[in-house]
C-alpha cells in the first residue's frame, strides 16, 4: 500500500475562498466535504490562521501506526484509520483544505517528518526531547505505559524492573524509550525498530522485559503464549497534536485551540469508542501555554 492517501481535493474553490478572505482582510469559516464523525460546527478561521497551518493549501497530516491506540490500517482495506486519522480529517475539513496522510510506522519518525517540514502536523506523546523542532498543543488523550514478562519471570510488579542485569526491550524513538532513558539507572535498555516489534524482539533475543503501550502488549499477549502484562502502569503518556516550531505561532495556537474543541465537544470520547480503544482517557482541558 502506499504511504499517502489524499482525502477531500477541492484546491480551486479552496484557494479562490483564501483570496477572497485575505481581500477582505477578515476571518471567514470555509468548509471541505464533513467526515462522517464530524459533529462541530466550523469556526470562523482567518485566512491567516489557515496559512500558517497548511501553507501550501493542503494539510499534510504525519500519521504514527506504531501506536495502535492513535491509528491503524483497516485489514480488509488497508485505509488508514484511528483517533488521529479521524482529528486530522476534522481539521481539514474546518480550515477547508484537503487532507494528505503521511503514514509512518514509528513515533520517531513521525517526529522527524514534522521536524523537517515535510507535514504541517503530527500526533505525539508529549517530551521535552521531541520539544526540539515540534511545538506541542495540550494532550488529547492520555494512555499507559506497561510492561510485559514471561509467564515464568521472577517479576511481578513494575518496581522490581530497574535492576541490575534485567534487559527491557522498548520501540526507538518512541515515548517510552524517551521516558526509559531518563528514569531507569540500573537495567539494560535495548531498542528495538519500531514499537510493534517490541514483542518479537523480546521473544527472539530473549530479552527480561518489553515495554510499550498497554493495549498493544495486552493484543501481543493474546497471540503469543507464555506471556503476561505486569499490573499497573510504569508511565501515563499525554498524546497531544503539534506543529513545525518554525512556524509562525498563530499556528500552534490555532491547533491548540482546535485540540481543545475536539475534546469539549465529545468528538474525541465518540472516536476512541467508534474504534474500540479502552485504556485511554480524554485528557482534561488545558490552557495555552
Amino acid at each position: 500500500m502506499p504511504l499517502t492517501s489524499t482525502l477531500a481535493r477541492r484546491p480551486s474553490r479552496i484557494h479562490l475562498a483564501q483570496l477572497l478572505c485575505a481581500a477582505a482582510l477578515s476571518g471567514c469559516a470555509l468548509t471541505a466535504p464533513s467526515s462522517p464523525q464530524s459533529t462541530t460546527a466550523s469556526p470562523a478561521l482567518s485566512a491567516e490562521a489557515i496559512r500558517a497551518l497548511a501553507p501550501d493549501g493542503t494539510l499534510r497530516a504525519s500519521i504514527n501506526l506504531g501506536n495502535p491506540v492513535l491509528a491503524s490500517r483497516d485489514a480488509a482495506t488497508g485505509a488508514l484509520k484511528g483517533v488521529s486519522v479521524d482529528l486530522a480529517q476534522e481539521l481539514g475539513r474546518q480550515l477547508g483544505v484537503p487532507v494528505e496522510l503521511k503514514a509512518v510506522d514509528a513515533a520517531g519518525k513521525s517526529v522527524e517528518v514534522v521536524r523537517a517540514g515535510a507535514a504541517d502536523v503530527g500526533f505525539f506523546a508529549i517530551d521535552p526531547v521531541r520539544g526540539e523542532g515540534v511545538s506541542f498543543t495540550a494532550a488529547y488523550v492520555v494512555i499507559e505505559g506497561a510492561y510485559l514478562v514471561r509467564a515464568d519471570s521472577p517479576l511481578t510488579a513494575n518496581a522490581q524492573v530497574d535492576r541490575p542485569g534485567t534487559t527491557v526491550v522498548v520501540g526507538k524513538g518512541s515515548a517510552y524509550d524517551l521516558f526509559l532513558t531518563r528514569e531507569i539507572k540500573q537495567a539494560t535498555l535495548v531498542r528495538a525498530p519500531t514499537s510493534p516489534q517490541v514483542v518479537d524482539e523480546f521473544l527472539s533475543r530473549k530479552l527480561d522485559v518489553a515495554a510499550g503501550v498497554r493495549q498493544q502488549l495486552e493484543a501481543d499477549a493474546q497471540r503469543v503464549p507464555g506471556v503476561r502484562v505486569l499490573p499497573g502502569r510504569f508511565m501515563v503518556i499525554e498524546q497531544a497534536m503539534g506543529v513545525p516550531a518554525s512556524r509562525p505561532p498563530l499556528a500552534r495556537a490555532t491547533l491548540h485551540a482546535f485540540v481543545e474543541r475536539m475534546k469539549a465537544s465529545g468528538f474525541v470520547a465518540t472516536a476512541l469508542k467508534r474504534h474500540g480503544i479502552e485504556g485511554a482517557a480524554v485528557a482534561d482541558p488545558a490552557p495555552l501555554r
